[in-house]
């Protein structure tokens, strides 16, 4: 990428940058560190505003009394998804005095595995459910499941 950034300056390098020019680099810039990164999702990132998580929580609480709900009555039915085919680590250069991994925004045009999970306020939980991407069905993957 340096040699093409080059080239595009109309700069001619007496020597092509070579393979290890990054870690060379990182060297002699003290203020510059290597990290891997972490997975994280664009579109999580933009919901976890502090002052949104707080109204929301406060609003909840305030229904909770308003109404008097019960603790068995309160339930939370949640999502989660695993990306397939994403490597789950990167390397990436960062300030120095920065200590843990960095996030690293991956793209969402990957495919997705889903698990979705129901418990309630007093402490039970249904199974959860594990969702994949098919358009055939084999008669064999429902054999074991739960009668409810």
């Amino acid at each position: 990428m340096a040699n093409l950034l080059l080239e595009k300056r109309g700069t001619t390098p007496v020597l092509s940058v070579g393979e290890n020019w990054v870690t060379k680099f990182v060297k002699r810039h003290p203020l510059l560190s290597s990290r891997f990164s972490k997975r994280y999702n664009y579109e999580r990132a933009k919901c976890e505003d502090p002052k949104i998580i707080t109204e929301w929580f406060n609003l909840v609480q305030k229904t909770v009394l308003q109404f008097r709900i019960d603790p068995d009555d309160v339930y939370n039915f949640d999502k989660t998804g695993f990306a397939m085919g994403l490597t789950a680590t990167a390397k990436v250069i960062t300030r120095s005095e920065y200590y843990g991994r960095r996030a690293l925004l991956q793209p969402g045009n990957r495919e997705w595995v889903t698990v979705i999970e129901c418990t309630n306020a007093a402490g039970w939980a249904l199974p959860p459910c594990v969702i994949f991407k098919g358009k055939v069905f084999i008669e064999s993957w429902f054999d074991s499941l739960p009668e409810d």
